[in-house]
């Protein structure tokens, strides 16, 4: 079974970077990422700008976009009015999340996490009432760099909300990079059986292991999972936040052990290069760097 890889440089990768690209330099980066086969790419969010500049031209990077047919171009909005804001560029996929942890809530949403899943639920309503499709998620399923763990009975009555209200696909999300192989099969084999609408996983990778878990989730069935090219991205409402899995290196892993992804990792590595050329630093990506190929 093919793997379905999400890229989020893009909308995750960017937003805690210092320096901010130009309109044309993220519709370049989201039509290179499509010309490698990338089949989901989360092209921006729609917040505050006051909180995330990084995004704060999505409905110009959006309109400027070519679409390819068949590719999955989602959004990030954290409430209706990101949602209306949204549907007016036309954008038919979006994704809203929830954190687990009260003090990320609060730092990263301004409310209270009983607030935030009051406007998820609202979002997935509204949103699949107009035709728009969702992926939910909980942030900080795996533990908080604030909070420390979080109790798993948290994570899927949250979960259980926002599948209710009618999700297409739900997302379990280390945002802080907590997870381990362990924990990570434990919590997807309780997922797998509680919930029959599809699981993805964004992962971190704060500590290096963030492929084992990829391993630990597929292993069990799972075959969505995001990463973000170079390994850039990061929560900038969490000290120093580590970047997502690179892209490359998730890709790879896959094609290693035979299983397809649609992905050409030649092409992917060279939009790693535009994102190394335009931050001016290396990225921690790993595919490709000693030459080998294999």
């Amino acid at each position: 079974m093919p793997t379905l890889i999400e890229e989020t440089a893009p909308r995750d990768g960017l937003q805690n970077e210092a320096r901010v690209l130009s309109v044309q330099e993220k519709i370049r980066l989201i039509e290179d990422l499509v010309d490698c086969g990338v089949p989901r790419i989360q092209v921006g969010s729609f917040v505050s700008p006051r909180a995330v500049r990084q995004m704060a031209d999505t409905e110009g990077v959006v309109r400027g976009l070519k679409r390819k047919e068949g590719v999955v171009y989602r959004a990030l909005v954290l409430n209706e009015r990101g949602l209306e804001r949204a549907a007016a560029c036309g954008v038919d996929h979006v994704a809203v999340f929830i954190s687990a942890s009260e003090t990320h809530s609060l730092r990263n949403s301004g409310c209270e996490v009983k607030e935030a899943l009051r406007r998820a639920e609202s979002v997935v309503r509204r949103a699949k009432a107009d035709g728009i499709a969702v992926q939910a998620g909980v942030m900080n399923a795996f533990g908080c760099r604030f909070e420390g763990s979080i109790p798993e009975n948290r994570v899927l009555r949250l979960a259980a909300v926002l599948a209710e209200a009618g999700a297409d696909e739900l997302c379990l999300a280390d945002t802080a990079g907590c997870a381990n192989p362990r924990h990570t099969e434990r919590l997807v084999e309780i997922f797998l059986t509680t919930f029959s609408v599809p699981l993805a996983l964004h992962l971190h990778d704060t500590f290096g292991f963030g492929l084992a878990n990829v391993w630990a989730a597929w292993k069990l069935g799972v075959t969505r999972f995001d990463g973000a090219c170079g390994g850039l991205g990061g929560c900038p409402f969490i000290p120093e936040a580590a970047g997502n899995i690179p892209t490359e290196d998730l890709v790879h892993l896959f094609h290693a052990m035979g299983v397809p992804t649609g992905i050409d990792l030649e092409r992917l590595s060279a939009v790693r290069g535009f994102l190394e050329t335009a931050f001016q630093r290396k990225l921690p990506g790993r595919y490709g760097r000693t030459g080998c190929r294999v």
